[in-house]
């Protein structure tokens, strides 16, 4: 590679600027980018962890934990699992803490080290340079020859590139999005959809192809513009971070003023570190344009940071690169704080990093306490459709039922019980214990009834749940409700008064 700038074509000539949006011209066109490639340690880094990234999404629904996928979220049967454990829609209340945990993770992540997350592990990224752009530069070739495609005019050559590079991105999406959705049916529940009618399974097979249309357009044509349109977290970073994150900037002091390598002047090892120095008046930075040319988004990160920098260090390890072939020291783009490019010295303890530290902990003590009470069935008592309670000829009833779930991937059997009921009442339903089968449910009734003569007013007692082994209880409180107590007496007295004049009047 020559270290001058390579002649861009008419759509590559947008120059960045730091008061504009990269991605938008002067007349409101966008400007298509075509990225470089470079090469490095951190670009080294980031393909290994995308590669590893894209195994684990693979290989998740296929690997078995407990007789499951490790990481299954069964809607239908509203089971969710998550590496051998088991939750049930109830247990969506957990989700909470799982949530802010991670929220407050990647806010103590970003205060540190800003936008790690959108240039290592962001799913859009990922995807994007390691997948379609790969294919990209496999059928298209390399940036110059990308963008040289990109302005010839259309002919039988560079329409059957286009042809084959979108036929593989909708493949490639249809792939993603099969695989995706195995994440609710299971991979053996998605094989047997793919041999049957579309119409047997019209939701499933609706959501694929959509989902499939919306990749295809996100990465095919899209792609930035979601970090820099829709994704909120480029505006988020400016309120979680400061002066001592750790960012991607250019080293202004060292770099200025920039200049062409043939305006030189003296050999190499004479040309000055800073302006402090004696020697030619020019910085370190040749003005080769590397660092925009392998930029995702075509920021030119010599303005300083910017809404569109994802971190990817990209920029780098192309500047590094060019710093090695000029014989000039690495690090005039590198990873430090505005406090270390100005000459200071980073503080990773401050208030920002400790309170953030201290939600995250806190987070991550509640979501473990809450995740370890998860128990390995649920249960629900609620009260009957129709009338709250009924009131017969001798006693009072109440109705509820009682739906029982097994979270096991075993037969369960559990033993149903009332707690603090008072004398007088009559139970039904539950005599004998209950066998579930695995991951079952049963939903039976139970009744309550109490003589009205025993009935002194609304009561609350439990139900328990227990297991056969014992090795836990369940309980749920519950309410027996009826009539006002005095106003039933009463009447119980009239009807007992009516009665004995009946018997008189018989007797006489």
């Amino acid at each position: 590679m020559s270290l001058e700038t390579r002649p861009r074509s008419a759509s590559a000539r947008h120059a960045p600027v730091r008061d504009s949006v990269t991605t938008i011209s002067a007349d409101g066109s966008r400007p298509f980018l075509y990225p470089a490639d470079a090469r490095g340690r951190f670009i080294t880094a980031r393909r290994l962890a995308a590669y590893l990234l894209i195994a684990v999404y693979l290989l998740l629904p296929w690997i078995p934990v407990n007789g499951y996928p490790a990481l299954f979220l069964d809607v239908a049967a509203r089971r969710f699992h998550f590496f051998g454990l088991t939750l049930s829609a109830q247990d969506a209340w957990l989700l909470f803490f799982g949530v802010s945990g991670l929220g407050f993770a990647l806010f103590f992540l970003t205060a540190l080290f800003g936008r790690l997350w959108c240039g290592w592990a962001c799913p859009q990224t990922v995807f994007l340079d390691y997948v379609y752009r790969r294919i990209e530069r496999w059928i298209e070739g390399d940036a110059p020859a990308r963008r040289a495609l990109q302005d010839a005019p259309m002919a039988a050559g560079k329409f059957l590139r286009r042809a084959a590079k979108h036929a593989l991105y909708a493949l490639v999406s249809l792939a993603i999005t099969h695989l995706f959705l195995a994440y609710f049916v299971s991979i053996p529940e998605l094989w047997l959809y793919m041999h049957e009618a579309p119409g047997e399974h019209w939701a499933s097979f609706l959501f694929v192809f959509i989902a499939a249309g919306i990749l295809y357009f996100n990465f095919a044509w899209f792609r930035e513009q979601l970090c820099i349109v829709i994704c909120p977290y480029g505006r988020l970073q400016s309120a979680l971070t400061d002066d001592h994150t750790l960012v991607i900037g250019y080293d202004t002091k060292r770099g200025e003023p920039r200049g062409k390598l043939h305006g030189r002047v003296g050999p190499v090892s004479d040309w000055p570190r800073d302006r402090s120095e004696t020697g030619p008046t020019f910085g370190a930075c040749i003005d080769c344009h590397r660092c925009v040319q392998v930029c995702p988004t075509g920021i030119d990160i010599r303005h300083g940071l910017q809404m569109e920098c994802i971190g990817c260090a990209a920029c780098i390890d192309a500047c590094d690169e060019v710093m090695v072939k000029v014989k000039r020291p690495v690090g005039l783009i590198r990873y430090d704080s505005f406090a270390g490019f100005s000459g200071g010295v980073t503080r990773w303890l401050r208030s920002r990093t400790i309170l953030y530290a201290v939600l995250m902990f806190v987070g991550a003590a509640v979501a473990t306490y809450a995740f370890s009470t998860v128990k390995p069935m649920n249960f629900l008592v609620y009260r009957m459709t129709g009338a709250a309670y009924f009131v017969g000829h001798a006693e009072v009833r109440n109705q509820f039922m009682v739906r029982l779930v097994n979270k096991r991937t075993v037969p369960a059997t559990f033993t149903v019980a009332t707690a603090g009921l008072p004398a007088g009442v009559r139970q039904t339903g539950f005599g004998a214990p209950v066998t579930l089968e695995p991951l079952g449910e049963s939903v039976s009734p139970l009744i309550l009834l109490i003589t009205r003569k025993d009935y002194t007013g609304p009561f609350k007692f439990s139900v328990q749940v227990q297991d056969a082994g014992r090795a836990f209880t369940l309980a749920r409180e519950v309410e027996f409700i009826g009539p006002d107590a005095r106003l039933l007496r009463e009447e119980e007295e009239e009807r007992e008064h009516e009665g004995r004049e009946r018997q008189e009047k018989k007797h006489d």
